[in-house]
């Protein structure tokens, strides 16, 4: 199968910002763009006619629609339209197996947009094997950050294996032409902290600590990808709300979450959903062992 990238499309704005996002996406890494809409309900065999005799009329149309503006936004990008008579939620995890990334809309603080009659967006990024990417209602007014300014922002804990999760970020930097940025936030110790603050001489261990370990883990893939300029951001504060702060003005946040063994309930760690429902940039969660 051709490498693509996958979004599911509803109909709805949201789903719509994440197919231009997508094909934005796909065009800089020389990838098909798949378009999936999964209906139950949908004929399993092509229906021909009208709106009335046909029950995939509407199916149909909101994925040509779609392919047709992405067609012309990029006429050299390959816009593949797929109708799957499956559950959405287990569709969308079988195209993230066979996609490089899955692609889906997000509201961003409130609830996760509701996909083809039910709310799946998170299930899915907790069950998915390969990256998911949610993406917000594209802003009305002052536009989305330019894409030749803004960096890929890419938290890190630094106990945890972050190949995968620093192989997407350095990939995608690269693809983009665009900085990233690496941060790492680490809350004050309680005896550290004084009525008007973190005490000084432990703040500045904790972050001289920290860079150093941050600077360690990122040398290997500053090698890898040479091109990419590299920066990194220590913050004394809650991992997920140093994220959240960092992400301001970015062109994606990439984030981990621990990939589920078998037995295990698969789930989102605290700086995954934060990221998820406050960050205002498109937010990627990558799994990892």
């Amino acid at each position: 199968m051709q490498p693509a990238i996958t979004v599911g499309l509803d109909g709805s704005p949201e789903s719509l910002a994440a197919a231009r996002w997508a094909a934005d996406e796909a065009e800089s890494r020389g990838l098909t763009l798949r378009l999936l809409h999964a209906w139950p309900l949908l004929a399993p065999q092509p229906a021909h006619g009208t709106a009335e005799v046909d029950q995939n009329y509407w199916s149909k149309r909101l994925v040509h629609t779609a392919q047709k503006e992405l067609q012309a936004r990029h006429p050299g990008l390959t816009v593949l339209g797929n109708l799957v008579p499956e559950d959405a939620q287990e569709a969308l995890i079988k195209a993230a197996s066979e996609s490089e990334m899955l692609v889906l809309g997000s509201r961003g603080m409130e609830t996760v947009v509701s996909y083809f009659m039910g709310d799946i967006s998170m299930p899915v990024v907790a069950r998915a094997e390969r990256p998911v990417v949610l993406v917000r209602a594209e802003p009305t007014a002052e536009g989305p950050p330019s894409a030749t300014a803004a960096p890929v922002v890419v938290a890190l804990q630094l106990h945890d294996s972050a190949e995968e999760l620093l192989d997407f970020a350095f990939h995608t930097a690269a693809a983009r032409g665009v900085p990233l940025l690496a941060v790492h936030g680490r809350s004050v110790p309680l005896h550290a902290r004084t009525p008007w603050g973190a005490d000084h001489e432990v703040a500045e261990e904790m972050t001289r600590e920290a860079h150093k370990e941050l600077r360690g883990a990122l040398r290997p893939w500053h090698e890898k990808y040479p091109q990419v300029e590299v920066a990194d951001s220590v913050r004394l504060a809650s991992p997920a709300k140093a994220v959240v702060q960092a992400s301001e003005g970015a062109a994606l946040l990439v984030v981990g979450r621990h990939a589920h063994r078998h037995g295990v309930t698969p789930h989102l760690g605290h700086v995954a959903h934060a990221a998820l429902h406050h960050a205002r940039c498109p937010v990627a969660v990558v799994p990892h062992d």
